[in-house]
């Protein structure tokens, strides 16, 4: 959330293990400008009968008044999963580091036919124009996801519908469900009370990318996505690295022009941190050809490139049956030529190319139209066996007769994440080069296609470290 000219980033933590156990609390860091930051003490973990085995998922409300509310799921002591409330115990303390918890918790309690382990991770709460305070909690029945609504008029008591605000069969269980207005005539956010209209069929990631959650910050009036990063290696290897998961790049998310899909694009606040600059525009990459970007920080760093097509009329047939990207990637990987494609970028390079990520665009005709496909190759990310080196792909809502073809890869050590189409398409990747790492890695644009493309522009720059500070305690 943000509040009081402060952003606050609460999290799941396992204070006793590098892995998910027994014990989940919330973890609590806050930044002045969504870069650096500053750990402060756990904000919650379990002390009653209502949360006694974990402190889960939940969101934050800024109820009228700027008064902050957490409504989170407790794990009780029979193992059931409950939603609860908590409030800052002194409004004054700037840092909101220390919480009580509301004394009649819990406060919304699971649909019947839901198992006790099915119900969880409460969204932000909006207020209607009736007054009244809503908010959803993901679950599951039989076979079918669901995004349970409840309401009340105080904050307290509530009361759940009859009906499940949504639901979808053979989803499996909605975890950390989100909802919020989005603006339809500009890229501004809008604040969780101005909710009119629906729409539940937007997708934010193709890749590694889960459990995230947004908030809208009024100082801006944007509205921001946080992501969950998972590890691609196993449980022992985590283990042993003292730690496992990580935040995505904080990204600002809006509607497109067309009103047809999600735009994202990191905070503008991520430009604090580059360093050293390269760029150029209108160089030609010709067919089966690559070239290296001069990156002093190839494993940490900044690039993007855009692509014009001087000629499509060879672009290979799309398959009618090719209707899974992901598939369409496996198949089609960066090693496979064709004429328009593919082209892209290649990270975590090693000079022989013996490691590299590959993310690339592919040109396919469909009757009357061109189709865009954005892939992201790990199949050659890593020499370690037993990692997940999954490729992932998406098709890009962009035209590539009348506009040019950009990609965006933030690059941090084992993490990419790629926006193409100026944010239209996202894939997040979780790479363990063990060659290509710090001075030994490196960054190519490639042209894998017999055809020329052209680079009309590329930016790339070294990324300098984003700075963390350690507990500053429970005292002012």
């Amino acid at each position: 959330m943000y509040y009081n000219g402060i952003y606050h980033l609460f999290y799941q933590h396992n204070p006793y293990g590098a892995v998910f156990g027994k014990t989940i609390v919330w973890g609590h860091s806050i930044s002045y400008d969504l870069i650096n930051w500053i750990h402060l003490n756990n904000a919650l973990y379990p002390t009653n009968e209502f949360d006694a085995n974990s402190c889960w998922s939940g969101s934050v409300t800024i109820l009228p008044g700027q008064k902050p509310v957490i409504l989170y799921t407790g794990v009780d002591v029979k193992n059931q999963q409950v939603q609860n409330m908590a409030m800052p115990k002194n409004l004054s303390d700037p840092f909101l580091r220390d919480w009580k918890k509301y004394s009649h918790n819990p406060i919304m309690m699971r649909p019947n036919g839901v198992n006790k382990d099915d119900f969880r991770d409460p969204t932000t709460a909006w207020q209607g124009e009736d007054g009244k305070w809503r908010v959803l909690v993901g679950s599951l029945k039989s076979d079918r996801g669901l995004a349970v609504l409840y309401k009340s008029n105080d904050f307290k008591k509530w009361s759940m519908y009859d009906r499940p605000f949504y639901s979808e069969a053979n989803t499996g269980i909605w975890e950390c469900p989100d909802f919020y207005p989005l603006s339809t005539n500009s890229r501004e956010g809008v604040e969780t009370s101005g909710l009119r209209n629906i729409s539940l069929d937007l997708r934010y990631d193709y890749g590694k990318f889960y459990a995230s959650k947004t908030f809208f910050e009024s100082a801006k009036n944007r509205r921001i996505l946080w992501g969950w990063i998972n590890e691609s290696d196993s449980s022992a290897d985590d283990i042993k690295k003292g730690w496992s998961g990580i935040q995505s790049i904080p990204r600002e998310v809006y509607l497109a022009k067309d009103g047809r899909q999600l735009v994202q694009l990191p905070v503008e606040e991520i430009k604090r941190l580059h360093g050293e600059h390269t760029g150029f525009q209108d160089k030609k990459l010709k067919g089966k050809s690559l070239f290296e970007i001069p990156v002093v920080t190839a494993s940490q760093a900044d690039v993007e490139i855009s692509f014009k097509l001087p000629n499509l009329i060879d672009s290979e047939m799309m398959d009618a049956h090719a209707v899974d990207p992901q598939l369409l990637c496996s198949k089609k990987s960066a090693a496979v030529s064709s004429k328009v494609g593919p082209f892209g970028l290649l990270i975590f390079a090693t000079k022989d190319l013996t490691e590299h990520t590959a993310v690339f665009f592919r040109i396919f005709r469909d009757d009357n139209r061109y189709v865009v496909l954005m892939c992201s190759d790990q199949s050659r990310s890593s020499l370690r066996k037993g990692v997940d080196k999954t490729t992932y792909g998406a098709f890009v809502d962009r035209d590539p007769r009348h506009e040019a073809i950009s990609l965006r890869s933030l690059i941090d050590h084992s993490v990419i994440e790629s926006f193409g189409g100026e944010g239209r398409v996202c894939i997040t990747s979780r790479v363990y080069p063990t060659l290509a790492i710090e001075r030994e890695a490196h960054v190519y644009a490639f042209n894998n296609g017999s055809l020329d493309v052209v680079v009309s522009s590329l930016n790339a720059y070294s990324m300098n470290k984003a700075s963390f500070l350690s507990n500053i305690g429970s005292q002012v």
